[in-house]
């Protein structure tokens, strides 16, 4: 099984959502590739903490990857434009890839249309658009739907991070 994890990054991501799973998931063992909509830039969060991405969305392999995580703040609602980003969740989704989303990263689950059915979270402010969307929304710290990892809020970053990360082993 692949090592590598995908964190999709845009300006305006909510800064430990980045940071926090990023140092989580080198910790234990993955290569973290940051994906934003251009490769080697740097991308700000809300905060000012920046990040540089490492690939385009079109450089990144499906077929080489564990998993994806989507951070929340403003980015999600960026990134959700952006047709290549959407592809990779869609697509990691479609490949039974892990898909971790928190807070407002909902907005990227919508999108790219995977959360019919499914149990999910999200921050309070995504949980309409979950639902309209198909979802069955949960306002748990953490919920698992077969491939999909979801929790609300910057507090359950470690509940989050615990969760993904023994799923994807």
């Amino acid at each position: 099984m692949s090592k590598t994890v995908l964190l999709l990054v845009e300006d305006g991501f909510r800064d430990e959502e980045v940071i926090y799973p990023y140092y989580r998931f080198i910790e234990a063992g993955f290569d973290v590739k940051v994906v934003g909509p251009e490769k080697n830039k740097e991308y700000k969060g809300k905060f000012g903490v920046s990040i540089k991405s490492t690939l385009a969305p079109e450089d990144a392999d499906i077929n080489e990857i564990a998993a994806v995580i989507i951070p929340g703040g403003y980015a999600p609602g960026k990134m959700r434009l952006n047709k290549l980003m959407v592809n990779i969740v869609r697509n990691a989704f479609i490949s039974s890839k892990i898909i971790a989303s928190i807070c407002h990263g909902g907005q990227m689950l919508v999108e790219a249309d995977i959360v019919r059915g499914k149990n999910v979270t999200s921050w309070k402010g995504v949980a309409t658009d979950l639902k309209n969307a198909g979802g069955n929304y949960l306002d748990q710290e953490v919920v698992v739907d077969g491939n999909l990892i979801t929790s609300r809020m910057p507090e359950d970053l470690p509940a989050f991070c615990r969760t993904a990360i023994s799923l994807i082993k």
